[in-house]
């Protein structure tokens, strides 16, 4: 089994995570969240999104709180942004860097942001450009890139295009996102060198959901497959809101355990992870479904 000595890992529970709690949090219980994160050893922080607040009042305060928390030196914290209005907002608001997101499947992009493919792509060469003029990085993100909860298989094909116009566009890093958690390990293995092969001045990432218990799996495929960048959610927190029935991401804590088991470091230290899960789950009124919570929770019982 060949692995890397070293992944980096980038945390979006702040984002990905609490936009799909019921509960709206209040601002200081957001940037405490993030505060706590930045004292774990993460080097990566999904910090907030600047979308519009009808689509998601989760996020109605993104530049709040990119102003309030206590930005760690080391740490890169990111904002993701659904179209050019959203960039401006964001490079006005300090990110450090930016993610935009495009599904690899018609149906899944049209019910996420209500434009087409062709009109998302174009929208991405926009930000890119206002990027540009900002000296500012960014990532996109190709969302359905498993599988669509409406389509069902995704070709390959259709993946690379929409990698293929990110790397194009200026874009550092091209990531897979596993929407509704269908993934398996040999469609991994199969497609990331492939898609390293397609963006080959790029950066490649996975962002795997756990929605049938394979993201830990996934991701061993995916570093077998020569991949070093994983994106996980604290505590499992997140899902998708227009992907029904799709559960939460793979918890942060569960795959620095792993990754820390095999001899693959990550930088960050698992015992001040737990007790930011800790503290979430506190704060959210609910145990988060992360497995190394539990595990450790029921040894100290």
């Amino acid at each position: 089994m060949k692995l890397p000595n070293h992944v980096t890992i980038t945390e979006v529970g702040p984002r990905d995570g609490l936009q799909n709690e019921a509960r709206i949090l209040p601002l200081e219980q957001k940037v405490a969240v993030i505060d706590r994160l930045s004292r774990t050893g993460l080097t990566r922080i999904e910090a907030a999104s600047f979308v519009s607040p009808k689509a998601i009042p989760q996020m109605a305060n993104a530049a709040d709180v990119m102003a309030a928390i206590k930005r760690a030196p080391g740490v890169i914290y990111i904002g993701l942004v659904p179209n050019e209005r959203g960039a401006c907002d964001a490079i006005a608001a300090g990110v450090d860097e930016i993610s935009v997101v495009v599904s690899a499947s018609e149906s899944h992009n049209r019910s996420n942001v209500n434009r087409s493919v062709d009109e998302s792509l174009q929208s991405v060469t926009e930000i890119a450009a206002l990027c540009r003029e900002s000296s500012l990085p960014w990532v996109g993100y190709v969302s359905t890139a498993f599988g669509c909860p409406y389509e069902g298989v995704v070709e390959p094909d259709a993946v690379f295009r929409v990698a293929q116009h990110y790397a194009e566009a200026g874009a550092y890093a091209v990531a897979l996102g596993d929407t509704i958690g269908v993934a398996n390990p040999k469609q991994v293995r199969e497609l990331v060198p492939h898609l390293m092969t397609a963006v080959p001045g790029a950066e490649v990432r996975l962002h795997f959901h756990d929605t049938y218990g394979r993201a830990l799996a996934n991701s061993l495929a995916a570093m077998e497959a020569g991949a070093t960048q994983f994106d996980s959610s604290i505590g499992g927190l997140g899902g998708c809101p227009y992907a029904p029935g799709a559960s939460g991401n793979v918890a942060t804590e569960d795959m620095v355990s792993m990754f820390h088991a095999m001899g693959v470091e990550t930088g960050i230290d698992l015992d001040a992870l737990l007790g930011v899960t800790l503290f979430v789950g506190e704060m959210i009124g609910r145990p988060l479904d992360g497995r190394v919570q539990r595990a450790v929770a029921a040894s100290r019982e």
